[in-house]
């Protein structure tokens, strides 16, 4: 069963383009996860309690937290949105409220194509 990533305009190459090459690695690796393994785990992709349809990829690197927000179209196609490094318990919610506008955006634009 495999899945495709697709990305939303520019929002997560901003955030990787000046990551070091370790953590893009590691991003990669779970990346390759999400496309392949039919059920993954919870510790690479959960749903966002709370935001319908939104869910995070989840990346760990040493002592450092990634998240990479994302949802899914049309079940095997996941589309990626903004991510950003997590440095509390809480995830900011500026950051999920930007995950949703694009998200919101990626459904409104693929919808007015013919």
């Amino acid at each position: 069963m495999a899945r495709e990533i697709i990305f939303h305009e520019n929002h997560f190459f901003d955030f990787y383009a000046p990551l070091q090459d370790k953590v893009k690695m590691k991003i990669k690796y779970v990346f390759e996860l999400i496309k392949q393994v039919d059920k993954v785990p919870a510790k690479f992709l959960s749903p966002m309690t709370g935001y319908e349809g939104l869910f995070e990829v989840r990346v760990e690197y040493e002592s450092n937290i990634y998240r990479i927000f994302c949802c899914f179209d049309k079940g095997k196609l996941v589309v990626l949105f903004n991510g950003f490094q997590k440095k509390t318990q809480k995830t900011p919610k500026k950051e999920i409220e930007k995950a949703m506008r694009l998200k919101q955006e990626y459904f409104e634009t693929k919808n007015k194509k013919p």
